[in-house]
């Protein structure tokens, strides 16, 4: 591309890609392109373009008012949605650039991971998926493909944000019901860049909120290594100065961990193509399946110990879940006051009651809600029936 008035040569993205990614990456001009054909945009590639349509979709916008895990509680420091995402992003274009894969599709990827959540976190899915028992239930991977294939309308050309084939293929092995092609190494990069931000976030979170203690964090293993390279580089640290050091240190350690370990994958298992990395994971001939972008067993072990922990300490702590009961409870009342009063539905989600059925239009409806707007729909809706 030739700038007119200095004579300046930029490349297109074509030959960028050509120089910079490597042969297992996913290169655009390889892309199995779109369910509804578009002409080529004359300067951004094709994963350009669906970086941009998440960014201003509505979906995107509302994840700054959705729940990540600490439903309830006051105070900006602990993530939302919104700033997880953004975490992984960061994380996932770190791996990205490192491994020389594809950093416009893994941030389209990391960027798209989450919009299919409701609000309230865990406990609204878990609400939502009991309310459709009997529809299919509720998966927030699943969700983000239907607002991705038709349930966001910004385009008059097509239904949904029309996004390359890629994206959807990735976002559909994300629903893990074996239905969708062997991931890229692009999403497999996007799948551990997600993982490593919610353990060591969700952890930093729940020590602000004074659920866990520093000490009982650095109790486990893989966190303890990380505060000891702490205390080796910088001394003896306390309080915030020494929770923000180590959590740090454990997202650094792992990002670094991943990318040597999956380098070294990389070229024992003489990867040279994507569909030798499709190959890989499919396994076949009496080889097991397996991930490419995957921690080294020591790491993986120390990951799950961590989760645990987690799990009993923090998601399923008393105090959660005495947050959690009553706005499940709220959120349970206001799907029974739309299923109960239909016509009082936006247009579009009324119009699609009569394909979907009912009950799916109503929880696609409040699945896009914002926490807060769930808040103040139920004391409208449920306050004005009662009168």
């Amino acid at each position: 591309m030739i700038d007119n008035e200095s004579g300046w040569s930029q490349p297109d993205w074509r030959t960028r890609e050509s120089v910079l990614l490597a042969p297992w990456a996913m290169h655009s001009v390889d892309s199995a392109g779109r369910v509804h054909p578009e002409p080529p945009h004359q300067f951004r590639s094709p994963y350009q373009r669906d970086r941009d349509r998440i960014v201003h979709s509505a979906a995107f916008r509302r994840l700054a008012h959705k729940t990540q895990v600490f439903t309830g509680y006051h105070g900006d420091y602990h993530r939302s949605r919104l700033t997880h995402t953004l975490e992984v992003t960061s994380i996932a274009r770190t791996l990205a650039r490192a491994l020389a894969l594809n950093e416009d599709l893994v941030e389209t990827l990391a960027l798209a991971h989450d919009i299919g959540h409701p609000p309230l976190g865990h406990a609204g899915e878990d609400t939502l998926a009991e309310l459709l028992r009997d529809e299919g239930g509720f998966n927030h991977n699943a969700q983000a493909l239907r607002i991705m294939e038709f349930l966001e309308t910004r385009y008059p050309e097509f239904p949904g944000l029309n996004l390359s084939r890629e994206v959807l293929d990735a976002q559909a092995t994300r629903k893990k019901d074996g239905t969708a092609p062997a991931p890229l190494l692009e999403a497999q990069v996007v799948d551990a860049a997600d993982s490593i931000a919610y353990d060591t976030h969700d952890a930093d979170d729940a020590v602000e909120l004074g659920l866990v203690t520093l000490e009982e964090l650095t109790a486990l293993p893989l966190v303890a290594d990380a505060a000891a390279r702490v205390a080796a580089r910088h001394g003896k640290l306390s309080g915030t100065d020494a929770r923000r050091a180590i959590l740090h240190e454990l997202v650094d350690e792992q990002v670094a961990e991943l990318i040597r370990e999956t380098r070294s994958t990389i070229d024992a298992l003489g990867i040279d193509s994507v569909a030798k990395v499709r190959q890989i994971y499919r396994g076949g001939d009496g080889v097991p399946g397996r991930r490419i972008v995957a921690h080294a067993p020591d790491i993986a072990a120390g990951k799950r110990q961590l989760e645990r922990f987690l799990f009993e300490r923090v998601y399923r702590s008393g105090r959660v879940l005495e947050v959690r009961v009553p706005a499940q409870r709220k959120l349970t009342e206001l799907f029974e006051w739309y299923v109960a009063h239909p016509d009082d539905l936006p247009a579009g989600y009324r119009h699609r009651t009569e394909t979907l059925g009912l009950r799916r239009s109503v929880a696609d409806y409040i699945a896009g809600m914002t926490d807060r707007f769930l808040e103040f729909d139920h004391q409208r809706r449920l306050a004005s029936s009662s009168r």
